[in-house]
């Protein structure tokens, strides 16, 4: 590997992510979600790691599938379900568990393992809580071993969210007589939500380190960050105050300054739209961001950082900048940078302390 562009993942720390989890739903069971290649941590490996987890849970038939060419043999809960009857054989056939949320998915999920989706809020899948009855009577009628009934949390990352309690009182009236286990809790539900906690809990962003709220959460401050996002200074030069960094000339120096070219870009992952200012670490001090990001590069304000030179390590994001940080600076969210580092950044893993 020559450009030294790269996403350290700390395998040890999604482990203790789970382990996390699980503390807080007490022996409840926790399935661990790796959809979208595990936040983009690399959905295999981090698969193979969690090696305690009682099941995964991804978006897609065609991401289990992989898993399962792959030789993973744990259940793993498709969270879409099958989108057509394709796929629904497909599912059956390498042994998934679909869910439920739609009246076309209750017509070819017959003899399938599932979950019904129940929507008490979120309006975006699930079924009607009214219906919840007959689709259970039809699902069984049809053969399907209905394992779970569960939900999902529109507004959990408030703490305070009025919302979150009408939708657990609905679930919780709609399901009472169903003699089923029951699954409600994302991660912020885990970590706020205590009342959320069923039988099954679905811990995703968790994993990875990153918190699911925009404000500081006791449990949340637990997590450990498993992506390291770094990238190599490959040029420095000084420049006279009120001279101009990059596309745009956005950024102009109000002394003289060291400006470090950083090989990362939009092209990797880092956000586009990261104002001057976000910061990055290099040699145990922050460096700020100064100019617009480029496509395969950044400039950074290095002129407090002593010593600084051609090939030192720049940590873009991981333990000594929060992901959420730069994701609020550039007006997203911690998921969304997780997920976009390209194909083009290697993932390099580590599964010790």
């Amino acid at each position: 590997m020559y450009r030294q562009t790269a996403a350290l993942v700390d395998l040890e720390a999604i482990c203790a992510n789970y382990e996390l989890a699980c503390t807080l739903t007490g022996t409840r069971k926790c399935i661990a979600v790796i959809k979208a290649n595990a936040y983009g941590h690399g959905m295999l490996e981090v698969a193979r790691a969690l090696d305690t987890a009682a099941a995964l849970a991804v978006a897609t038939v065609d991401e289990a599938c992989a898993l399962r060419d792959a030789g993973i043999d744990k259940d793993i809960l498709v969270l879409e379900g099958a989108s057509s009857e394709a796929a629904a054989a497909e599912a059956r056939g390498t042994n998934l568990v679909l869910v439920v949320s739609t009246e076309e998915q209750i017509e070819f999920s017959s003899g399938s393992r599932t979950w019904i989706k129940i929507d008490t809020g979120m309006h975006r899948l699930g079924i009607d809580p009214s219906r919840f009855g007959d689709v259970l009577e039809r699902l069984r009628a049809a053969g399907s071993d209905v394992r779970a009934a569960c939900t999902h949390l529109a507004c959990a990352d408030d703490p305070g969210s009025e919302a979150t309690e009408r939708q657990l009182r609905l679930f919780a009236k709609c399901t009472l007589d169903a003699g089923l286990p029951l699954s409600i809790a994302n991660s912020a539900g885990i970590l706020a939500w205590p009342a959320s906690h069923a039988d099954w809990n679905r811990p995703g962003i968790m994993l990875y380190g990153a918190s699911p709220f925009p404000t500081s959460v006791e449990n949340a401050a637990r997590l450990r960050p498993a992506m390291t996002f770094t990238a190599e200074i490959i040029a420095l030069r000084d420049i006279d105050a009120g001279e101009a960094v990059g596309y745009g000339a956005r950024w102009t120096a109000d002394r003289r300054s060291r400006i470090a070219t950083v090989a990362a870009g939009y092209g990797d992952g880092y956000p586009r739209h990261a104002p001057d200012g976000t910061p990055t670490f290099v040699r145990d001090r922050t460096a700020p961001l100064a100019g617009t990001v480029s496509m395969d590069m950044i400039t950074i304000d290095v002129t407090d950082v002593p010593d600084v030179a051609i090939g030192d390590p720049v940590e873009l994001w991981g333990p000594n900048v929060p992901v959420n940080e730069v994701a609020t600076r550039a007006r997203t969210i911690g998921y969304e940078l997780l997920t976009g580092v390209t194909s083009r950044v290697p993932r390099a893993y580590d599964a010790s302390d």
